[in-house]
């Protein structure tokens, strides 16, 4: 398993020619499968054409270099039409914004991870202010350009060498047990239930909790550059567009609804 971050920027080596051909630029998601199907390559002298490497073409990706049998596995992206289709896709996981299907904000991808061997995307780190979640990828129904859609029930991983095991045995596991792991990795702190841990804009929650998640929208929102003009349910403007968003803002979208907060909370520069 490698994160995404640790494969762009590899050097390419042809194994049959001895010789490096390229940089990894990028990783080409498709959609549809959640998989990493195509490398693109950073060459100085392919100027015009993009080229890349099918991720089945890959030998091994090792902590120094990504290698390939020969150059030969490298394609031109114009001569294979679905892997043009892909790049021009823009798919991208880093940066975007998770939310589930019925509008609840989880936070912002920051990381994937891959499975070196078949390409398939394993699960998603997500940023939620200090504290790290992991997602597994079953969980995610679209893949989308700006923003990641989940399932309701999402598991959460409080460390990426959980997705390695047999999910009946995570399944087992007690935020208890859990606390041992997250000891060994200060950076990462135990996974609560989505109804604590992320934004919600239902109304089925008693005023304490309420309160809290309001507390971690304004914290996610605050001081973010917002992309459209809002307005509120009379008609009137809200926030204008390009402003960075203030506390005084948040709240009174808050007091709009739940309408409001999602719209405002999906056009903002994350």
């Amino acid at each position: 398993m490698k994160k995404s971050i640790e494969i762009v920027g590899l050097p390419i080596v042809c194994i049959s020619e001895g010789k490096e051909a390229g940089e990894v630029k990028s990783l080409v998601i498709n959609p549809e499968k959640g998989t990493v199907d195509f490398l693109t390559v950073e060459h100085a002298e392919w100027q015009v054409s993009v080229k890349a490497i099918p991720f089945k073409k890959i030998v091994g990706i090792g902590e120094y270099a990504v290698t390939i049998e020969s150059e030969n596995s490298i394609i031109d992206l114009n001569e294979i039409p679905i892997a043009n289709q892909l790049v021009n896709k823009r798919i991208k996981i880093n940066d975007t914004r998770v939310m589930t299907r019925k509008g609840q904000l989880l936070g912002e991808a920051n990381e994937f991870f891959v499975d070196d061997d078949s390409g398939a995307i394993l699960g998603i780190q997500v940023g939620q202010k200090e504290k790290q979640v992991v997602i597994e990828s079953a969980d995610v129904l679209t893949f989308g350009k700006d923003i990641l859609v989940v399932k309701e029930d999402v598991h959460y991983y409080t460390a990426p060498e959980q997705l390695e095991e047999e999910p009946e045995e995570l399944a087992e596991e007690t935020p208890e047990a859990l606390e041992g792991v997250v000891e060994e990795s200060p950076a990462l702190t135990p996974a609560e239930p989505p109804s604590a841990s992320v934004l919600s804009f239902s109304n089925g929650y008693s005023s304490q909790p309420m309160d809290e998640i309001k507390e971690k929208q304004l914290q996610l929102l605050e001081g973010k550059r917002i992309l459209k003009d809002i307005y509120t349910k009379s008609g009137h403007i809200l926030v204008k567009k390009d402003s960075l968003l203030s506390a005084e803002a948040i709240r009174h979208a808050q007091e709009e609804g739940p309408g409001i907060i999602v719209e405002l909370s999906m056009n903002v520069e994350m």
